[in-house]
């Protein structure tokens, strides 16, 4: 007597396909179940937030933690006028995205990026 060699694989893909479905309505599940209890992240207020501060939220991913570049340009000893840094800072442009500051701190976030050593 002989057997269907193609049966144990079709028995394997029909097992596997039902793990897929099976593990995509679970994801979908916890998904849900994980949003109710989604901690939000720590933010400081902006509007009282320091260039200091403000750097590390929105800038540190691209400018590195100690101003070296990365994805985005070094900005240790940075050679551009306060004009342009300001004008790049509201902005945006070449990559970074503009409002990164608000601009009532434009002035102030312009002042100690032309002062980063």
């Amino acid at each position: 007597m002989k057997r269907n060699p193609l049966v144990p694989f079709a028995l394997i893909a029909i097992l596997g396909i039902g793990l897929i479905f099976l593990f995509s309505f679970k994801g979908l599940a916890d998904n849900k179940k994980l949003a109710g209890k989604e901690e939000k992240p720590k933010t400081t207020d902006i509007a009282n937030a320091s260039p200091d501060e403000i750097y590390k939220q929105n800038c540190l991913q691209c400018h590195g933690d100690k101003y070296q570049g990365g994805v985005g340009p070094k900005l240790a000893g940075i050679k551009a006028s306060p004009d342009e840094i300001k004008n790049q800072i509201k902005n945006g442009g070449g990559g970074m995205p503009a409002g990164l500051v608000p601009p009532e701190k434009l002035d102030a976030m312009t002042k100690w990026v032309s002062n980063l050593k």
